[in-house]
């Protein structure tokens, strides 16, 4: 007898269906073919034992199993459940009459319970994509699977519930979520708001002026100025997430098994923080079995980077691509998957090895050489594309010790958010482009060009200051920013003066000088 039931494999963010065929005739032998790695083929096993202690025996029979299309390859263990039903079914054991409506997806245990699984959410895409009429899945991925609308998916608990189910034997229902309600419930709940920073009012400033405009930033300053802490409530002034950034958001999430069981729809931009020992692959995204980065988990949100030096130089440059093309190829002898990988950079750093160059309350005691060879730990390419570079000084005590909070991120918020209106009438041409970081070279020509005393207030700085050549276009990029925060149709010489002091890094004399 041959019986079909129907999963999907997830390649990147996408999956692609795969029917589970099953043939039984006499015999005693057990093939599985279709590219199955080394999870689907140990799941004859887990099959075996979770039918054994369920009460239900595997069929004894000539069986061959093959997962179409044979040459995508299978991976994980999301094939137990199908493979279960379609041997039980091909047996007699299970009616058929609902399988080629259903696509089902989980790991069985050895109990018979079903076990998560990852990528539930672009399955779910998928099988409402070719009209299924349902999805099961284990109890711990519906919520994520149930926002896609118009899609019956059926959390299950174990294997009997699915056969009763099938049999019509049991009462089940889908799980139905007011997917609006929750993600506009949850996006203005967060752990960390900037009202509680005291003092660093140019800090704030400077990152403020980054969420407008989606520019990449990079701290300096002693220990315990603040930088992580800042950058920390950062999340807290970007605009909110649009539906169709959170579906995209929560798929990479889902790929990679980080969603939690309450979880629908990621309603907060990401914040990633990855430790400075992180290797290029999972930075990046890869591996035996590919699986998103971290630049892809900060997807739409922020990725942070703290002691920047500290990061091996290789890793390091592994970010100059995905920060300009904003997606990630990565192609190996097996596979080739694309991430997209669109998101802020934001870096701290000290300004010398020991930690202190310009602090006003400790000495530094490194040479100039010193502190050049430490900062020549991070290239120039990637230096290239951090538009903000801001200087942080310690607080002092009277601002410490002040009783009143600092400005709410709500209301640097609502600066943020009506700023990048503004860009997105702008760009609203240009398809791509959503905010002023994003400008091509003709665009920054077009909408960020200044006027002559604009230009004049340039060549000075660029010559006084020592300014290399490639921070002009980041000093018009972030004045255009400048500018839409303060409602100027144009370019001003004020706006220009303030971008120009966000690139120090860039300055001639950067390790002799204090701050």
């Amino acid at each position: 007898m041959l019986v079909k039931t129907y999963s999907a494999a997830v390649t990147g963010i996408e999956a692609t269906t795969v029917t589970v065929e099953v043939s039984m005739s006499r015999g005693v032998l057990f093939r599985l073919t279709g590219l199955p790695d080394n999870a689907v083929r140990e799941s004859h096993d887990r099959i075996v034992a979770a039918l054994n202690n369920t009460g239900l025996a595997f069929p004894i029979a000539d069986t061959t199993v093959n997962l179409a299309p044979a040459d995508l390859r299978k991976e994980g263990s999301g094939y137990d459940l199908p493979l279960a039903v379609g041997v039980l079914a091909a047996a007699g054991k299970v009616r058929t009459d609902l399988l080629g409506s259903f696509m089902m997806v989980g790991e069985l245990g050895l109990d018979g319970r079903l076990q998560p699984v990852r990528g539930a959410l672009p399955i779910a895409i998928k099988a409402r994509a070719e009209k299924f009429k349902g999805l099961i899945v284990p109890a711990q991925n519906v919520r994520e699977a149930a926002v896609v609308n118009r899609l019956d998916v059926y959390g299950m608990e174990s294997i009997t519930d699915v056969i009763a189910f099938l049999d019509g034997s049991g009462q089940y229902s889908p799980t139905v979520i007011d997917t609006r309600a929750e993600f506009y419930a949850r996006q203005s709940r967060f752990d960390f708001d900037f009202a509680d920073v005291r003092g660093q009012q140019g800090v704030k400033r400077a990152l403020e002026v980054a969420a407008a405009g989606g520019h990449n930033l990079i701290m300096i300053g002693p220990p315990g100025s603040g930088k992580s802490m800042m950058a920390k409530r950062l999340p807290s002034i970007l605009p909110p997430l649009s539906l169709a950034e959170s579906l995209e958001t929560t798929q990479i999430h889902s790929v990679a098994g980080k969603l939690s069981r309450d979880t629908s729809l990621i309603s907060q931009r990401p914040f990633r923080a990855p430790h400075h020992t992180i290797s290029p692959v999972a930075l990046v995204g890869g591996g035996s079995s590919p699986q998103p980065g971290e630049i892809s988990l900060a997807h739409n949100g922020v990725l942070f980077c703290d002691e920047l030096p500290e990061f091996n130089r290789s890793v390091l440059e592994v970010l100059r691509q995905p920060l300009e093309d904003r997606r990630i190829t990565i192609s190996r002898s097996k596979y080739s998957v694309e991430y997209p990988c669109s998101f802020m950079f934001v870096a701290s750093m000290n300004p010398c090895p020991c930690g202190y160059h310009g602090d006003p309350t400790h000495r530094c005691v490194c040479t100039p050489g010193q502190i050049q060879r430490y900062m020549n730990k991070i290239s120039g390419p990637l230096l290239d594309r951090i538009d903000i570079q801001v200087e942080i000084t310690p607080v002092p005590f009277d601002d410490i010790s002040k009783a009143e909070p600092g400005e709410p991120s709500a209301a640097i918020r609502e600066r943020v958010v009506r700023a990048r209106g503004i860009q997105e009438r702008r760009f609203a041409d240009s398809p791509g482009i959503h905010c002023n970081a994003q400008m091509s070279e003709r665009m920054i020509h077009r909408f960020a060009q200044p006027d002559a005393a604009g230009i004049e207030l340039l060549r000075v700085a660029m010559k006084r200051l020592s300014l290399s050549a490639r921070a002009y276009n980041r000093i018009l990029k972030v004045a255009r920013t400048i500018a839409d925060l303060a409602g100027s149709d144009s370019v001003l010489p004020d706006h220009l003066a303030e971008a120009i002091g966000y690139r120090n890094l860039d300055r001639g004399d950067w390790a002799e000088r204090g701050f």
